[in-house]
């Protein structure tokens, strides 16, 4: 059996499982975002506080952004490996943007809970 090294132990159902669930909690996020926004009258920087205030926000934005980066990083994988054939090229592309997300990661988890 031949193993492919670039795949680091995933396989295509694993990430077509995780391209659905992390495409699922998006929807759930942005639907609730609209509703939010059609609801309230009048968005001002209290009520939006007071919205990011509460943990299960917290929770939920943080789990729609960690989606967001699991999309991301499934997407990037699958277009560097379907286009840059050069091994030492696609590794190097893709160590940037995996430090890219970690960045994004990061900054959207202080974002988030520096609230």
């Amino acid at each position: 059996m031949v193993n492919n090294a670039a795949t680091v132990g995933r396989s295509g159902v694993h990430d077509f499982i995780l391209l659905r669930a992390s495409a699922l909690i998006l929807a759930c996020y942005v639907l609730f975002m609209a509703g939010f926004f059609v609801i309230t009258p009048e968005v001002t920087f209290e009520i939006w506080h007071g919205l990011f205030s509460n943990l299960a926000m917290k929770v939920f934005t943080l789990l729609a952004i960690i989606a967001v980066l699991v999309h991301a990083w499934i997407g990037i994988w699958q277009v560097l490996s379907d286009y840059i054939k050069a091994a030492f090229l696609r590794g190097a592309l893709q160590f940037i943007f995996t430090v890219t997300l970690l960045v994004y990661f990061a900054a959207g988890f202080l974002t988030v809970w520096g609230v």
